[in-house]
This record gives structure tokens, sequence and C-alpha cells, in this order.
């Protein structure tokens, strides 16, 4: 079976998000595809069978399977358009959280993603100790998204992250408005087994979301200001749902010879 690593959100190697794509006949047990997801010890890898209707995809990071991933399903889309239906503009994943469309644009792939609501939640100490700085703000959808005052604060923080984990939401975010993009952000994953995500395309529904009425825009141009670093390209649907694009870049493809 082959592998494939794919650096997402990016055009350039060894930036943006790096994803492992596997795409199999037929699904092996759970527990093979967390076992060769601890070996990759990458964010996120992603499984891929086809079916009548499109693909089943599914992401698993070293620690557990998620409902959403962006950067891997971007991935994912990379190595159906480039290895397996070159002439296909279109390709359709059924997942844990639903239908995802992703079209061929140019250079770029555009993921169709479900969007959560947002409410605002207090500021309190609990947030201030774990990311180090006191969040201007911050709203709570599938992720928790912490508002802080300038870019330098989210690119220089250093969180601790065992506090994070007793923060609420599945990943802990903090943004604030960029100079060169809408947006900068950085996602902490503590809870699923991730430090830092380079680029985490399923925040970013919440944090476009949140820039986009902030900003009074649809669109919004956003960074992930992490060491590697990656762009993504949002826009806001009148049907409650998001574009979230980008570029990606192949690695690596692999033969694994161990059976799942």
């Amino acid at each position: 079976m082959k592998q494939y690593i794919v650096d997402a959100f990016t055009d350039q190697p060894f930036s943006g998000n790096p994803a492992a794509v596997c795409v199999m006949e037929q699904w092996p047990c759970e527990e093979s595809m967390k076992r060769l997801a601890r070996e990759n010890n990458l964010s996120e890898t992603a499984f891929i069978v086809k079916e009548e209707e499109g693909y089943h995809l599914r992401w698993f990071t070293p620690a557990t399977e998620v409902e959403l991933c962006g950067h891997a399903t971007l991935a994912s889309a990379y190595v159906i358009f480039n290895y397996y239906d070159t002439d296909a503009e279109e390709v359709i994943f059924n997942t844990m959280s639903g239908k995802l469309i992703i079209t061929r644009r140019n250079n770029l792939y555009q993921m169709d993603f479900p969007m959560y609501e947002l409410k605002e939640i207090p500021v309190d100490d609990q947030m201030e100790q774990a990311f180090g700085i006191r969040p201007l703000k911050a709203v709570l959808g599938l992720d928790l998204v912490c508002v802080f005052d300038t870019e330098e604060q989210v690119r220089n923080m250093r969180p601790d992250q065992e506090l994070l984990t007793k923060l609420p939401g599945r990943i802990q975010n903090a943004t604030a408005q960029g100079k060169e993009s809408d947006c900068v952000s950085r996602s902490f994953c503590p809870k699923l087994g991730i430090v830092e995500d380079p680029v985490c395309g399923s925040a970013h529904t919440q944090i476009a979301a949140y820039w986009s009425h902030v900003l009074g825009k649809k669109t919004v141009h956003a960074y992930q200001a992490s060491e590697r670093g990656g762009h993504l390209y949002c826009e806001l649907r009148d049907d409650g749902r998001i574009n979230i694009s980008g570029a990606a870049v192949p690695v690596a493809v692999s033969e694994l010879i161990a059976k799942l």
C-alpha cells in the first residue's frame, strides 16, 4: 500500500502542514490505523477508501480519531487529483462531519466546510495563565479562539501545554489582526496529542468566521504563524458554510511493508 506525504497550505516543500495520506481498497481495523498514525507522528494521517459516490475519509492524530481536519483533507484531495482521478475537477469525501466537496481552482484546492456556532465566553485567569498573556476576548465553538492585542504577542507566546488542556474546546487557538494578512493565528492541540498544529484548516472555520464579523468582510486571508507557516484563503458563504482554499505540494511517496 502506498503512503503519500503532502505539505498543505503551502507551495513550498518543508513548510505548511504535513499530512500522511493512505488510499486503500478496504478498511483495516481501527487499532491498525491508530498504530500507523502514531508511527508517522504527524499531526494527522488520513485514510481513504473509494465508495460508489466519492471517497470515505477518516483522520487520525497520534492520539485519536478526529471529526474534522482541514490540512489532511487538502492533502487527501491533492493525492486523489494528482495520482488517482487526474481528470477530475471535484472530489467528494464522506466524513464524520458530513459530505465535503473539494474543487480544483487553478493552483489552489477549495474545500467546502461546515461552520460552528460561536459564542463569546468570559476571559478568565486560567486563559491568561495558559497562554502567558491575557486575551482581549474569547469565543467558543468546536474550538476555543482567544483574541489578543497584537500579532507579535501571538507569534512570540509560549503557552503552558498542561494548562491548555484545562481550557474548553477541542483546540486552543490564539489570534490577532495581522499586518500583511487579515489575521495571524496559532493552534495548540494538547488534547489531541499535538503540541502545536502548524496550519489548522478546521480551526479556521471559526477563526475566519470571527474575523469576518469583526472586519465586515466575507473573504479572510489568514496566516498561521507557526514555525513552518501557511496561508489559508477563507470565504464565508450565505448558506452558513465556509470555503477554505490553499495550495499543496508533495514531499514523498512510500510503500508500506507492514500489514495493517
